[in-house]
Order: C-alpha cells, then sequence, then structure tokens
C-alpha cells in the first residue's frame, strides 16, 4: 500500500470534530449495552467498522423475535436505524446538529420503531458531568474528518484482522469501543489474574479479569494530542520496556504509570510497506509482553492447514 494512500489524519484542530462524534458514538453505543446479552470483556457493548462506516451490528428487542442496527453511514452522512420488520429510519448527520439534538432525536425514531429502551445518560469517562440531552456546545460534525477517520479504520481493520488470524488462543473480535474511542484487538493467556481491589471499577474487573495483550489504535486525546497506535500487556511484566519494537519509529511510553507500546500514525504513514510495519509493531509488542510474561507462545502460534 502506497503511503499517499493513508488519509492525512490529524487531532490538534481537529479536537472538538472528534469530541462531537465520540459523543454520538457513546449516545448509540449505550443503546446496544442495553438491549444486548451480556459478553465477557464489554465486547457486547462496541460497534463494528464497515464498509459504509460504523455499525452496532444487530440488536435483540422484542424478546429476541426481532433485531434492529444503528449504523453510522459515513458514505451518505446519516445515521440510519434498519430493523428485521423492514423499518427504516435517517437522521441526516452534519455540522451544527448538537449532541443534545442528536441524542433528542435518536431516541425519537426509537419511540418510533416502538423499540423502548433507557440509558445513563451521562457520558462515560470524558470528565463531563451534563448529561446528554444538556450538551448543546458540541456540534462540530465534519464530514472530512470523520471521512479521514472512517478510511484509516477501515484499513486498520483488515490488518488487525489479519494480525488477529495468527494466534489460536482466545482472542477478541476487532471492534470499537466507545469508551475511549479506540479500534482493539486482544489476546489472551488463557490465565486468570488475582482479583482487582473492591473499589476498582467494574469496567475494568471484567475487562482486566485474565492475562492479556492488547492492541489499539485511537485518533488522539487531550493526553496523546495524535492518532496513534498502542499495545500494553495486563498484568505488566518487568522489564518490557528493555524490549526492542519495530518499526525503529515505535517506542516504549509511560500511561497511567504502565509501559505501552506506541506508533504514531504519522510514523507509520513515512514507512515504505505500513502494512507489514504495522504487523511488525504489533508483533513485537506481542513478543515482548508474552515471553517476558511466560506465555505458552509456540502452542498459540496458529498452524498452516497443511500441517494439521
Amino acid at each position: 500500500m502506497k503511503t499517499s494512500s493513508l488519509p492525512d489524519l490529524k487531532y490538534v484542530s481537529f479536537e472538538k470534530e472528534k469530541f462531537t462524534l465520540h459523543l454520538f458514538l457513546q449516545v448509540v453505543g449505550k443503546i446496544r449495552l442495553k438491549l444486548t446479552p451480556r459478553k465477557n470483556h464489554w465486547w457486547y457493548v462496541t460497534h463494528y467498522i464497515t464498509e459504509m462506516g460504523f455499525s452496532t451490528g444487530p440488536i435483540p428487542y422484542k424478546k429476541g423475535f426481532s433485531s434492529f442496527s444503528i449504523i453510522f453511514n459515513v458514505v451518505k452522512h446519516q445515521l440510519e436505524v434498519q430493523t428485521s420488520d423492514g423499518d427504516f429510519k435517517t437522521l441526516k448527520l452534519k455540522n451544527g446538529l448538537s449532541v443534545a439534538d442528536f441524542y433528542v432525536q435518536v431516541f425519537t425514531i426509537l419511540k418510533e420503531l416502538n423499540i423502548r429502551v433507557k440509558i445513563v445518560e451521562k457520558p462515560y469517562d470524558l470528565g463531563i458531568e451534563k448529561v446528554f440531552p444538556a450538551i448543546t456546545e458540541y456540534h462540530h460534525y465534519d464530514e472530512s474528518y470523520v471521512e479521514k477517520l472512517w478510511k484509516a479504520l477501515l484499513w486498520i481493520d483488515s490488518v488487525f484482522k489479519e494480525f488477529s488470524g495468527k494466534f489460536y488462543g482466545k482472542t477478541s473480535p476487532v471492534h470499537l469501543y466507545w469508551h475511549s474511542m479506540d479500534i482493539a484487538v486482544t489476546r489472551f493467556s488463557g490465565k486468570k489474574v488475582p482479583k482487582m481491589p473492591v473499589e476498582s471499577r467494574i469496567s475494568d474487573k471484567d475487562a482486566y479479569s485474565h492475562e492479556c495483550i492488547s492492541f489499539g489504535f485511537w485518533p488522539g486525546d487531550d493526553k496523546v494530542q495524535e492518532p496513534a497506535f498502542y499495545s500494553y500487556t495486563f498484568p505488566n511484566p518487568e522489564g518490557i520496556t528493555n524490549q526492542e519494537l519495530q518499526p525503529a519509529s515505535a517506542s516504549w511510553e509511560m500511561s497511567n504509570g504502565s509501559p505501552m507500546a506506541i506508533l504514531t500514525f504519522a510514523n507509520l504513514k513515512e514507512e515504505e510497506n505500513p502494512r507489514q510495519a504495522l504487523l511488525d509493531f504489533m508483533e513485537s509488542a506481542y513478543q515482548a509482553g508474552s515471553e517476558l510474561a511466560g506465555w505458552p507462545i509456540e502452542d498459540l502460534k496458529i498452524q498452516d492447514l497443511e500441517s494439521l
């Protein structure tokens, strides 16, 4: 893939545009959270990257006899609610549409479709005390920014899925978490870890109940102010920052007191073969964590079909 094929994605100067989309995704994600049966590590609340944009996938209602999906159609810049009963409703996504207006219109559509759901209206872990219906200051839906982000995520999704297919152990889907607005895939060793302290957040207790190595990408935030790929090992093994990462532009950085492998999107774009460079980054971070944590690396390595 040529470097020029990757979009020119930035965070600085697009903070409000990113945050507006992030809040939109949280509103819809909370609907899926409320109606979808639980699955470990919060895998049942995420969005998926599709050929049209971002999708919840099918959400059951009417006691499972019907389902619906909510899609951010980036091609047409509209929110689409499609039901298995043949109903189809849309909401135009445009600059000026506030989070408050988005919230009201989404729930108006659901009411018209006789889909009854009540969510926790406060944004999750974003430092906002207001509820969604009161957030009018974020109304910065930018078509160009959203298109660039989606095109980047569409490509990243395919690379993450290729990497995911090289591991025999328990592996998460490739999906977009609306908590931090990061696309991620996670590998597990199969071993449980000691329980977290009672006062720990329930979200962390379920997410980190087992040994894992996670890989992801986020479009930037107030702490890391540029799009970047990451990987971390949990629990964090001692000495991991002494392990070599690929490509050479990748580095170990501290995040919330723990080391995290980082490769910026800008540096990836400079690589001659960005796809291979990203696969190398993920593999080097995996090897660093799995070796020091004592994972059965050979047993977890995928075999060629001919050798089965």
